[in-house]
């Protein structure tokens, strides 16, 4: 496919990201003959991706963004960094990744670059006159770093594309949509449904409001006075660099109110999802959730929000419901539907699966970004 010569830089925020959503694809594209290298902030995974024979070199992508100097301090030590390794490919991942390599790499001289923009942020869901502000400054941030030689942009839904499109921050001959990260169906079996009394509904993502934590706590209420026999379980833990985050206080009222089990933070997702009977996300916004992947490769049937990203993970009606975003009692309405009929949600489980096998299996997933790699690297 490449000769040995070929060297390719993933630019990602954290190293945890890398290893949770572009491993696969960097262990394929070593396997390939590219010599592979990642530069993220530094963190305890760093051990991690040495050990697959990856060399790893650290940028601090600061969270909160606010100081200017820090910014552009980033930005330089990127420039410096593509000029000392010169990669024939660099594959930008999330947000400031996208923006500060994609500049980076023009004054780097950089001839390929593939950014994959993963979702817009909250930026893109409010309409008041300070967001419409910020808009127009990230377009015009795309758009500087979208003016490369040879680029290809990748987006997990076509509503994040045609939104960057109609923005003027690049042209459609440069996108490409590859759906979501990927799943390994090896890992995340098809289980039938534990047998219990009272069926098990699990959301699985960080304790944001965006991602729609309250809505999920007070449908969890609405089952509750409706008298459905129903055990809502939570599972992440509160991000403090976000300020969306559900604070420590409103935690600690929640698990006092005892109307939702809060897990905290788990790797076992899969055992997690084979203990339950519905899967939910009532997120306002996605790139395309790999909770809702995994979810599927699992047969378990979803209840997610009509919004980008969600709604592009599951087939409506077939595989899981949608429903309104920031209606909890919509969303209480979806669930009781399927606690109450184990029959539909054991066939939208199965048809789940059906999906995850066609669309989203990993090894799909690292074809369609090899194919991008060899495109761009032709073209550069």
């Amino acid at each position: 496919m490449v000769g040995i010569s070929k060297v390719i830089l993933f630019v990602v925020n954290s190293p945890e990201f890398f290893l949770s959503h572009r491993l696969p694809v960097a262990l394929a594209a070593k396997e390939a003959g590219y010599e592979v290298h990642v530069a993220s902030a530094f963190g305890d995974s760093v051990k991690e991706i040495r050990k697959k024979g990856f060399f790893y070199h650290s940028i601090n992508f600061a969270r909160s963004g606010q100081n200017p100097l820090v910014e552009l301090g980033t930005l330089v030590k990127l420039v410096r960094l593509l000029k000392k390794i010169k990669p024939d490919l660099v594959h930008l991942i999330t947000i400031k990744p996208v923006l500060y390599g994609g500049i980076a790499a023009r004054f780097a001289g950089v001839s390929g670059v593939i950014s994959a923009v993963s979702g817009l942020g909250t930026v893109f869901l409010t309409d008041s006159v300070f967001a419409k502000f910020r808009r127009w400054l990230i377009a015009k941030l795309y758009s500087t770093a979208f003016k490369q030689k040879c680029l290809r942009v990748i987006f997990q839904n076509p509503d994040d594309r045609d939104t960057l499109i109609s923005l003027g921050a690049l042209e459609v001959e440069k996108t490409r949509l590859i759906r979501g990260s990927g799943v390994s169906l090896a890992d995340y079996r098809y289980v039938p449904e534990p047998e219990v009394s009272k069926p098990v509904v699990v959301m699985a993502a960080r304790l944001l409001r965006d991602k729609g934590v309250v809505e999920f706590v007070e449908a969890a209420r609405i089952l509750r006075d409706r008298g459905v026999k129903a055990q809502m379980r939570l599972i992440g833990s509160i991000d403090s660099g976000n300020l969306t985050s559900v604070s420590k206080y409103i935690l600690g009222e929640w698990e006092k109110e005892g109307v939702v089990e809060f897990m905290g933070f788990r790797s076992d997702i899969a055992e997690q999802y084979a203990c339950a009977h519905i899967v939910c996300l009532p997120s306002y916004r996605e790139g395309l959730p790999k909770s809702l992947v995994e979810a599927a490769a699992c047969g378990r049937a979803v209840v997610t929000t009509n919004v980008p990203g969600c709604r592009d993970a599951i087939t409506p009606n077939e595989t899981g419901f949608l429903v309104p975003v920031r209606n909890p009692v919509a969303l209480a309405g979806a669930i009781q539907k399927l606690v109450e009929n184990p029959e539909l949600r054991r066939e939208m489980g199965e048809a789940g699966r059906v999906l995850a096998e066609k669309e989203f299996s990993i090894e799909k997933i690292v074809a369609q970004h090899l194919e991008i790699y060899d495109e761009v690297s032709g073209n550069a």
